[in-house]
């Protein structure tokens, strides 16, 4: 078959694309990104932002001679309602119109279990519309709503509550509704079952594991399985739990994929449960139990790098910024003087020297403010280093006394260097 595979780059899509792939279909893979096409050579790649489609025409060359559409395309939060419209709903509909026009009939899409029942969010209300833009449809429709998806692989959800499964105290999330966990093995067998020409159409089917959890008894589970003690469970107060949504809202915006801002709130107080009797009956397939997934492939010491380093990370590349920034402002402030004296020290003189000292303190306002945003913080870390390196031979030539200097300002430069490289090497959150 050649399928059309809307989402390609994501933890369903590409675990979907895997699997058509592995089973030698021809797959047209769509994705704003395009870094794992070097894993997936095989696939026909199309680069296609959903917020820049706005007609059926602009995805008629793409369907030729497909058989079969998967929509896999999803973002929990995007910069305001506009892109979750267009990623749940405006960009998926103008997909469903032209698949009309192309003769395409099946389209398996994805949704959120619990959209048709509550739209707390931007997130379940621009999937609840895109439903419906389907249902509208002529098509032979699947509309796949899954719980909470969790897998082998540490992407969103499993990645996060690995994360928090590291820490040794952790909130009582009492307001977090229930969760059906779903495996994600269990999810792809069950795209690629309706993919079968004689597998059922126009049905909808709530895809959740067997057991309902709350959310600190799944993040137990994961602690068991990395094999440390129960955590113990600290009563937060209000004001400090909702800073930690809206800060994690602030490294959205920034660019960062953080699990934990005000619309995943949204979402954890709704919970994510459903009945699983109907896609067993129509499938066949029974969902495996968090506890029986995980202990089937018991964890080892890469799981727990991960887990601790994933708990870690927010706080590295804070660290990293904040030192960066902190140095300019310190350099055109109180430590004004001290930095003219060190260089007129090296024999420099005239107007050179209070240029030098801006010129420095300026880059290293440039290089924190970079590391901090994500689109630019790879390339800022790879400035930070050089420029660490400038500054050590800089020093040594012009004022060799700081390597005997008791605080030791040459030597903590490599420190600096080696929290530069560790946060280049966990830069990558996908």
């Amino acid at each position: 078959m050649k399928i059309l595979l809307l989402g390609a780059t994501g933890l369903i899509g590409s675990s979907i694309l895997a699997k058509l792939l592995s089973a030698g279909h021809s797959v047209v893979a769509v994705s704003r990104r395009a870094n794992v096409r070097r894993q997936f050579s095989q696939a026909q790649w199309v680069s296609l932002d959903l917020r820049a489609v706005d007609s059926p025409q602009q995805w008629l060359s793409h369907l030729e001679g497909v058989d079969a559409v998967i929509n896999c395309a999803g973002v929990l939060g995007g910069s305001g309602s506009d892109s979750t419209d267009a990623a749940h709903h405006k960009g998926p509909a103008t997909l469903f119109a032209a698949c009309e026009q192309a003769g395409v009939k099946r389209v398996v899409h994805f949704s959120a279990v619990g959209v048709d029942r509550q739209t707390p969010s931007e997130f379940s209300r621009s999937k609840a519309e895109g439903d419906a833009a389907l249902k509208a449809t002529a098509l032979d429709w699947v509309i796949l709503r899954p719980s909470v998806v969790v897998g082998r692989r540490a992407y969103g959800g499993s990645a996060l509550f690995r994360g928090l499964a590291a820490l040794p105290m952790l909130p009582r999330f009492e307001d977090a509704g229930e969760l059906q966990i779903v495996q994600l093995d269990d999810v792809v067998a069950t795209a690629v079952f309706f993919l079968e020409p004689r597998a059922p159409a126009r049905v909808e089917l709530e895809i959740v594991g067997p057991r309902r959890l709350t959310f600190n008894e799944v993040v137990a589970i994961y602690r068991k399985w990395l094999g440390w003690r129960p955590a113990q469970l600290v009563d937060f107060p209000d004001w400090l739990i909702d800073g930690m949504y809206r800060l994690g809202d602030f490294l959205a915006w920034l660019g960062w994929r953080t699990p934990i801002r005000s619309i995943a709130k949204q979402e954890m107080v709704r919970g994510a449960i459903g009945d699983p009797a109907p896609w067993t009956n129509m499938t066949g397939i029974t969902p495996q139990a968090l506890e029986a997934a995980l202990m089937a492939e018991p964890a080892d010491v890469r799981e727990k790098w991960f887990a601790r380093v994933y708990a870690l990370k927010p706080l590295i590349f804070a660290v990293t910024a904040l030192f960066w920034i902190s140095t300019a402002l310190v350099s055109f402030g109180p430590g004004w003087d001290i930095g003219l004296g060190l260089l007129y020290e090296g024999g420099l003189s005239g107007p050179i020297v209070p240029l030098a000292v801006i010129a420095g303190a300026t880059s290293d306002l440039i290089i924190g403010v970079a590391i901090a945003f994500r689109r630019t913080s790879k390339i800022a870390l790879v400035a930070a280093l050089v420029l660490s390196f400038v500054y050590l031979i800089l020093g040594t030539i012009l004022v060799p006394r700081l390597w005997r200097d008791p605080l030791g300002p040459m030597l903590k430069i490599w420190s600096v260097m080696v929290l530069n490289v560790v946060s280049l090497a966990i830069v990558d959150d996908r």
